[in-house]
């Protein structure tokens, strides 16, 4: 990850006309704090330009634009109007939609530019996935997850997860963007309705541009829909990215194919999960929400900016962003939230690492390496985490997920594959934080099963149904 990933600066398009693209990429900037804002030309306060220039002392806008191109103050004033103008929820995701496609075209930091799909990396991860597949079918009751394997480019990757994304963030953008129209005092409120506005506006660009060079970044790095634990593309699609897969593998010492077929295991394993298991996507998300909601924004740090806001000295804003406005409030709900959280992934990945491991071992001579790399990259906090960290205040990592793997593989000696499985019929059935710290004592424990419970319920509601309609 770049070490300010969520700077305001817009990175520049392509260059259309050789040496004069070139030329204007280099005045404008990456969004750096050359060019806060990323608009074409733009400097600081006291750039360079001549007296007859747009940055001489004798212009009235260059105490706030410096040095700025003539031909680009139409074009600097056109995203500034869309900035305040914007009316829609606390993010203004089609801001967030054109950074994304903007960074993923400029490329990583290592050169590497994004390129369409080819039909031979396409035959390839399709034949990966089915592999997979049928590997899985020996180690697991839980049938195929993927009716389809696509191999997706980088812009593909952002345009099929934003709308899991907004879900995901979209909770905390709203305390945000109540906490910003709460740093007026109570008595200027009433009368502030257009500044109100225009914070709401200014926030929902703050996140947009946020979020969109946090996911233009995490694009170019992800090899797959479900690097964070998470469901992120749409269901029934195992997708990996066959670029970033390639400079994944580069210095591993892995023979290409088995790279990609290891990594299509484990996007296979994940798509069975949440396929067959239809209250776990739900279970996820909904504790995101509820350690969302008990996240406290930072105010006095945002009545500092609101409170000096110069036009000319717009890092404020960025300084505050970088510095972390969320703190999770110390209450027993919100450790609880945390705790299920963090339960809820480990268990997810645990079983994922288990069951692929098993598939792989005996037909990958790579498998212990992969499996050692893959455990240090959710472990150690990737560059899939670190966004997530970043956007809304939580490290969404599974930081028991070895424990969870030595319950997962402890349960299929002593229970079989179907024993271990059928755990996920019901959310109450799964192990918890104090059952991976004594995992014998829960794979020799006595569990209901909660699936006859649930079909004598419901058979018990259809009687009642059939009493009701005889006595009528």
């Amino acid at each position: 990850m770049s070490e300010t990933p969520f700077g305001f600066g817009l990175p520049p398009e392509e260059p259309e006309n050789g040496d004069e693209g070139k030329k204007k990429g280099n005045e404008g900037g990456q969004g750096g704090p050359a060019n806060p804002f990323g608009f074409p030309g733009m400097g600081l306060p006291g750039g360079a330009g001549g007296a007859g220039g747009f940055g001489g002392a004798d212009n009235p806008f260059a105490a706030m634009f410096g040095a700025m191109n003539p031909n680009d103050l139409g074009a600097a004033f056109q995203q500034l109007g869309q900035m305040l103008s914007y009316e829609g929820g606390p993010v203004n995701w089609d801001m967030a939609k054109d950074i994304a496609r903007r960074t993923v075209a400029q490329g990583t930091a290592d050169g590497v530019k994004d390129t369409s799909v080819g039909v031979a990396e396409k035959s390839a991860v399709e034949e990966a996935v089915r592999l997979a597949d049928h590997w899985l079918d020996g180690v697991t009751s839980l049938p195929s997850g993927a009716t389809t394997a696509v191999a997706w480019s980088r812009a593909e990757w952002v345009e099929a997860t934003l709308p899991v994304w907004k879900e995901l963030v979209d909770p905390v953008a709203e305390r945000v963007g109540a906490a910003m129209g709460g740093v007026l005092p109570e008595e200027m409120q009433a009368m502030a309705g257009p500044l109100l506005g225009m914070m709401r506006s200014m926030g929902g660009a703050m996140f947009g541009q946020q979020i969109g060079q946090a996911v233009g970044v995490l694009a170019g790095e992800v090899v797959g829909s479900t690097d964070i634990g998470l469901p992120l593309g749409p269901a029934g699609k195992a997708a990996l990215l066959p670029l970033n897969i390639e400079s994944f593998g580069k210095d591993l010492g892995v023979p290409s194919d088995e790279v990609r077929l290891y990594l299509a295991l484990r996007e296979a394993a994940h798509a069975r999960l949440f396929a067959h298991v239809p209250w776990l996507r739900s279970h996820l998300f909904g504790a995101v929400e509820g350690y969302a909601r008990g996240i406290k924004v930072d105010t006095s740090k945002l009545e500092d900016v609101v409170g000096q806001l110069d036009p000319s000295n717009p890092e404020q804003l960025q300084e505050v962003l970088q510095g972390g406005m969320f703190q999770p409030e110390d209450t027993p709900e919100q450790k609880a939230a945390l705790a299920r959280l963090e339960t809820a992934l480990a268990l997810v990945e645990g079983w994922v690492d288990a069951v692929v491991h098993e598939a792989a071992k005996p037909r990958l001579t790579s498998a212990d390496a992969m499996r050692e790399t893959m455990r240090r990259r959710r472990a150690s906090g990737g560059p899939a985490e670190q966004t997530f960290a970043t956007l809304i205040g939580l490290e969404l990592r599974p930081r028991r997920l070895r424990d969870a793997s030595r319950l997962w593989a402890s349960l299929t000696d002593a229970r079989g594959v179907d024993g271990r499985d059928g755990l996920w019929e019901h959310p109450d059935m799964l192990p918890t934080a104090s059952d991976l710290d004594d995992p014998d004592g829960f794979v020799h424990r006595e569990h209901l099963d909660f699936s006859e419970i649930d079909k004598m319920l419901g058979e018990a509601a259809e009687k009642r149904e059939e009493d009701g309609d005889d006595k009528q």
